[in-house]
């Protein structure tokens, strides 16, 4: 999926904190609460189902991987306080 070497350079655009790859366990119950509805990126817009997310160091975002590129954008990260808690 991601390149290790790419891993340890890609750093959240906000802060510049590292990410970390999402675990498996952690994409799934993402993509279950995006087709539940109510999942908006940090733009506003619904979020979409992803196939890998980077999660930032301190938990709040991940930003989402699409056909092997990870999207670095603020506007498109996922809060995932809002998104991932049962």
């Amino acid at each position: 999926m991601i390149d290790p070497e790419l891993l340890e350079i890609l750093a959240c655009p906000e802060n510049k904190t590292p990410v970390r790859l999402a675990e498996p366990d952690e994409v799934d119950a993402l993509n279950t609460r995006i087709r539940a509805g109510g999942v908006t990126s940090r733009g506003g817009e619904p979020a979409e189902e992803i196939e890998g997310g980077l999660i930032r160091e301190d938990g709040q975002f991940l930003y989402a991987i699409r056909d092997d590129i990870p999207i670095m954008l603020i506007d498109e990260a996922i809060p995932l306080e809002s998104a991932v808690q049962e």
